[in-house]
């Protein structure tokens, strides 16, 4: 299947990154062991080098059984992309967003809500340039976490200010929803089959056009709710938000679901290793998306006690 469904491992990152170049075939009516079907001569050499079959000039018995002996060149070896680079990747990523976090945190309540609008607006622009950048850059990329990082941060100051303990429980509520994805993925019981990709691009689509009718009429005065239509509105006496954080939480989760086949992918086909910073990115990107869903969903069911 293609790489998920993650814009940012779409297009230009993985596919065709990971094409090995065409092997040169040996002319026809070449001398036997020369017409190799692709692959080079294992029997024969060019006139002046040094044949497969044959031992090199200079080197001991002793020298080629050590050489032989040693384990075969892996993924890292090569400057292919492994798992353990995109764990430390994603690692720092999410360092730079703790640390941009730690910032709002402390400075002045002024201070800090200058800096979350800041880390706003200066991670959405961030977020679309990584997106769309041919080559990741790991400088843009941390920039990227480090701003998500204030703006997170001084949303949950805000937003525990108002509910005391919703910070924490944010936190927690996340690192949960990702292992548990990270689980059922690895045994294989939830995957990103193509129907559910068509599914999940229905509902985020809709998701995103109740967001932006949300934001407008909250801009314009029209709804006075702290979060617009989430609260103001009710169905069977529970807040629209709930109905609606719900969605976005398991939306958030299956996000995860495609970030991991990309990157399993990516692995597997052999991406250059520079791609696991775009797999970091990704995953960053998902975390923070799940991380405001789930403490915007407490905040609701908090206000409403």
């Amino acid at each position: 299947m293609a790489l998920g469904g993650n814009p940012i491992f779409n297009g230009k990152s993985f596919r065709g990154a990971t094409q090995a170049p065409p092997v040169p075939q040996a002319p026809y009516g070449a001398p036997y062991g020369q017409q190799s079907y692709g692959q080079p001569s294992y029997g024969q050499a060019p006139y002046g080098q040094q044949g497969w079959g044959t031992q090199p000039q200079n080197m001991t018995d002793e020298q080629l059984r050590q050489m032989y002996a040693q384990p075969s060149a892996g993924p890292a070896d090569t400057g292919r992309m492994t798992f353990d680079d995109v764990i430390m990747k994603t690692a720092a990523c999410l360092g730079a967003v703790i640390a941009g976090a730690a910032v709002t945190l402390v400075v002045a309540q002024g201070l800090a809500s200058l800096l979350m609008i800041v880390g706003a607006l200066g991670g959405f622009v961030l977020a679309l340039v990584n997106t769309f950048k041919k080559q990741p850059s790991p400088a843009l990329i941390l920039a990227y976490a480090a701003l998500e990082g204030l703006f997170l941060g001084g949303l949950t100051r805000i937003l525990d200010g108002m509910f005391p303990g919703v910070g924490l429980q944010a936190v927690i509520g996340t690192l949960s929803v990702f292992a548990v994805t990270l689980v059922l993925f690895k045994s294989g019981k939830v995957r990103a089959t193509p129907r559910a990709m068509r599914f999940f691009m229905i509902a985020v689509i809709g998701y995103a056009v109740f967001a932006l009718i949300n934001m407008i009429m909250m801009w314009t005065g029209a709804v006075q709710s702290p979060f617009g239509l989430r609260t103001s509105v009710e169905i069977f006496g529970i807040p629209l938000g709930v109905f609606i954080g719900l969605l976005a939480i398991g939306l958030a989760a299956f996000s995860l679901i495609m970030d991991f086949t990309s990157i399993e992918e990516g692995v597997r086909s052999g991406a250059p290793q520079r791609f696991s910073w775009t797999a970091a990115f990704g995953l960053t990107v998902t975390l923070v998306w799940l991380y405001v869903e789930i403490i915007r969903l407490l905040a609701i069911l908090r206000g409403d006690d």
